[in-house]
């Protein structure tokens, strides 16, 4: 049997106190996974006397960084503080201190994993950080060991739990995206500032993660190609339900040969896909590799437990590792050079809603704008609008690439016929795609 493990933390807010819960509440079952008692030794807090949900000795709690980091008797730093700057120095402090880090920081693995990573396997460490991605959802882990001897040819994900609860509640009820943006705030789904959610920045920090260990290339979040939800409306929504689908913020990974394409955007999937059914808070990943085929992991993106026993599931890993020797010996560097997909290379369908003037002519100019780049039209509907003088028409294209349908976007929003280009966004048509 080995010593006790002495564990430190960098924050107690709303996961810190969940792993604390976890840890005191399951303290047997990990004893029988490990081999040894799980001590928590300090706990880094920005105050002392706040009253916590947490029960917690107060000797425990200290506001100096270095009581943990510097420790010599700590041997795990679970970081769940969040910030990039000042928190990416904490860990490659720890790092150096031949401390192993458990991390939940989506925005500092999605920047600095890559350094942090190499810093580990220097020092013998293991750097695990399966919270940072979905919550609860063991997406990680499941590719890292599950697809191990698999090529991952595509990967879709709902990850962001507050723009799919907004999404799913216009579809549900028809409601306006402000109105449904404020009671996703009053719930404590959307921060007050809710950008980083609403525009896409989150899944895509969430998606360059998935991406750089799904097929093993070193994506970066300036690579992500990123769309938010705060334009879509209910009248797209209610177009798409007509025609078969269902809108959601869908972060894509998709390879071909040596190149890849990672995107966040609303996207109408088939009503039929396994995606499409995944509402509210939940988050869901779904995974074509080239042997097994389709798989989808599905569970809670966020809070408190579901979070923590993903931090949890890591720190057991790392005791695993302890007892076989091995730590700092699971990271595996990046196997292929980086190679994007440029506009030409990537297709898709798309759905595309404009205002066109209602007069003889304007829908023949309309289509051989399209069919001048070879695009032709799977779906259309054409309706007339209040002012009599104009007609709206939705379309859902065939496969084109996005520099074709880029192209033709800016030549129709200065075609004399449209008065607006209301609204554009990609059509998911296959599983593999």
């Amino acid at each position: 049997m080995m010593k006790k493990i002495s564990v430190g933390l960098l924050g107690l807010g709303t996961v810190g106190s969940g792993v604390v819960t976890i840890l005191k509440n399951h303290q047997d079952k990990l004893m029988h996974q490990v081999g040894c008692p799980i001590e928590v030794k300090k706990v880094l807090v920005k105050d002392i006397h706040k009253h916590r949900s947490v029960d917690i000795e107060p000797t425990l709690l200290t506001t100096n960084a270095n009581e943990v980091i510097e420790d010599p008797e700590i041997d795990v730093v679970i970081e769940v503080m969040g910030g990039v700057d000042d928190t990416r120095q904490l860990i490659l402090q720890s790092l150096r201190n031949k401390k192993h880090v458990v991390t939940a920081n989506k925005d500092l693995m999605a920047l600095y994993g890559s350094e942090l990573l190499t810093v580990a396997s220097e020092n013998g460490c293991d750097l695990f950080y399966e919270a940072s991605v979905a919550g609860g959802i063991p997406i990680l882990r499941g590719l890292a060991d599950g697809f191990a001897s698999d090529r991952i040819i595509k990967m879709m994900g709902i990850v962001n739990g507050t723009t799919n609860f907004i999404l799913t509640k216009m579809t549900k009820f028809g409601s306006a995206y402000e109105e449904v943006l404020k009671e996703a705030q009053d719930l404590g789904y959307a921060e007050a500032d809710p950008t980083a959610d609403v525009e896409g920045l989150d899944a895509a920090r969430k998606m360059a993660i998935l991406a750089t260990l799904g097929y093993s290339m070193n994506i970066d979040l300036k690579d992500v190609r990123v769309q938010g939800i705060s334009t879509v409306t209910s009248e797209d929504i209610a177009y798409s339900k007509r025609l078969g689908y269902v809108i959601k913020l869908i972060g894509t990974a998709h390879r071909k040969g040596e190149k890849v394409e990672v995107s966040v955007q609303p996207t109408l999937l088939p009503e039929t896909h396994p995606l499409a059914g995944v509402n509210d808070e939940f988050n869901a990943v779904y995974v074509y590799g080239e042997a097994v085929g389709e798989t989808m992991f599905y569970g809670p993106g966020a809070g408190s437990l579901p979070t923590a026993t993903s931090i949890v599931s890591d720190l057991v890993g790392v005791m695993k590792n302890m007892r076989l020797g091995v730590n700092g010996k699971s990271s595996v560097s990046p196997q292929f050079e980086k190679k994007l997909k440029d506009d030409s290379e990537i297709f898709s369908k798309y759905f595309l809603r404009i205002h066109v003037k209602d007069q003889v002519g304007a829908f023949a100019k309309l289509t051989s704008l399209f069919s001048e780049r070879g695009v032709s039209f799977e779906k259309i509907l054409q309706l007339p609008l209040k002012n009599k003088d104009l007609a709206e028409i939705v379309l859902v294209t065939h496969q084109a690439s996005l520099r074709d349908y880029e192209e033709i976007l800016v030549q129709l929003r200065d075609l004399q016929i449209i008065q607006e280009v209301k609204s554009s966004y990609r059509v998911e048509g296959g599983n593999q795609a």
